[in-house]
Formats: structure tokens, C-alpha cells, sequence
């Protein structure tokens, strides 16, 4: 579920990330560093839960809601705050382009795959706890994973993009329905 409609003190709360995510993509470097770097500028400008109005940081009992914060003009990245309830959890996916994500309420549980067997079967490939404050972040090939909340409490994650979500309508270029083991 995505709202595409930010609220105005997200966007003003925002700025300073949005000024310092903007700085580095100009740079023009190759995708994992980009996300590396995003990352950094990430971690420094943090924001909180405030950014979204109460009714954004509810939730949605059917499932993980997207709030489309910004998106930059030209299509070079886009901003999102991803709510989860308790239990949520994506599909497994892998995603169009570099990706940095940090945890502003709750905590998230992430599990890495691996494909195997000529495309036959996903391998666990590790998992992270994600706990407020923290930020990482990924580039493709290499980013296939499934994200969940797996606490009692409402979770929300700030995630940028280094593309049009507003065009593209999610930052997923794959779901994997595959076997994992």
C-alpha cells in the first residue's frame, strides 16, 4: 500500500536529508557506493517518527503502508517512510536500484537469499536486526531480501531510493516464489 501524498511537515522535516542524499548523488558514483555514501548522510540526518502525522504512523491492518515523502525532480532518488504492524513482512523481492533504509520507530528483521540451483530455490544468506537509529544499505545484484516486524509495537523506517517511486510505483523489480532451503 502506498500513499502518494507526503505531509507538509514530513517534507519540511526532511530537508536537511534531502539536501545532503542530493549532494551525493550529483557525484554520479557507481551504485554501491552511492548507497554506502547515502548511508553515511543518512545515519547524520536521521529524522524521527514526527516526520508523519499520527494517522500515517498507524498503519494499515492489511498490510506494510509506503508514505511517499519526496521525490527528487529529475527521478535521481525518492524518499519513503515504510509503517509496519506488528507480524508484517514483505514478500521476498530484490529491489530497481540502490537502496538505504533506517529505523526510526520500533525494529525490523531482515533476511538475506542467495538464488540456488540454477534458479530453482532461494539459500538463507544471513539476517539483521534493525533497531532505531540504525541504517544500512544495499545496491543490486546482491540485494535479495525479506523484511518484517517482528515486535509488538509499530515499526517505521525511513528508505531511500535511487529512483522514481513516484513513476515507478515501488521500488521492487522482483518477488522470488521460490522454495527457501
Amino acid at each position: 500500500m502506498t500513499s502518494a501524498a507526503p505531509a507538509p511537515a514530513a517534507t519540511r522535516g526532511l530537508s536537511a536529508l534531502l539536501h545532503a542524499v542530493r549532494a551525493v548523488v550529483r557525484e554520479g558514483r557507481d551504485w554501491q557506493q552511492t548507497a554506502e555514501l547515502v548511508a553515511g548522510q543518512v545515519r547524520l540526518h536521521l529524522p524521527g517518527p514526527d516526520i508523519l502525522s499520527p494517522a500515517q504512523r498507524a498503519g494499515h491492518p492489511a498490510g506494510y503502508t509506503s508514505h511517499l515523502l519526496h521525490t527528487e525532480p529529475g527521478g535521481s532518488f525518492s524518499v519513503l517512510a515504510v509503517v509496519w504492524l506488528p507480524g508484517q513482512v514483505t514478500p521476498v523481492h530484490d529491489h530497481v536500484a540502490w537502496c538505504v533504509f533506517g529505523v526510526i520507530q520500533g525494529s525490523e528483521r531482515e533476511e538475506l537469499f542467495t538464488i540456488a540451483d540454477n534458479g530453482r530455490r532461494l539459500v538463507p544468506a544471513g539476517s539483521n536486526w534493525n533497531s532505531v537509529g540504525e541504517v544500512g544499505g544495499f545496491a543490486p545484484p546482491g540485494d535479495i531480501h525479506r523484511v518484517r516486524n517482528p515486535g509488538s509495537g509499530v515499526t517505521i523506517s525511513l528508505h531511500v531510493y535511487g529512483a522514481d517511486i513516484s513513476r515507478l510505483g515501488s521500488s521492487v523489480r522482483r518477488e522470488y516464489h521460490l522454495p527457501i532451503g
